[in-house]
């Protein structure tokens, strides 16, 4: 995995740690959080969205590809739609990503 060129600007920084990100419980196999655009603010989840897509680099998961920024630690993505379509941003520590369990044997 590739180190994100660009750190997050400050008000992305307080926008993450301040939003409630919701528990993917549908998905336990693999844990991530999320946040739905309707329920944040659309401008700087917005603003999020191209910062994760301009300095974020791609990555597997099976045989979907998604570009991932990197975080202290974590892993943030959203679905290949188009930024403006985007209703989710993901996110997970970065030992919980694919490539990560692909390669310590801990896929589940």
């Amino acid at each position: 995995m590739s180190k994100t060129s660009a750190s997050l600007p400050a008000n992305l920084r307080m926008f993450i740690d301040n939003e409630k990100w919701t528990y993917a419980k549908t998905m336990p196999q693999w844990p991530h959080e999320y946040i739905v655009r309707e329920q944040v603010d659309g401008n700087l989840f917005e603003q999020l969205a191209r910062h994760i897509r301009a300095n974020g680099y791609e990555g597997a998961f099976y045989q979907e590809t998604f570009v991932y920024y990197e975080e202290d630690g974590m892993l943030y993505w959203t679905m290949g739609t188009p930024i403006s379509e985007a209703t989710i941003i993901n996110r997970c520590r970065k030992e919980s990503s694919y490539e990560c369990r692909l390669r310590n044997g801990t896929l589940p």
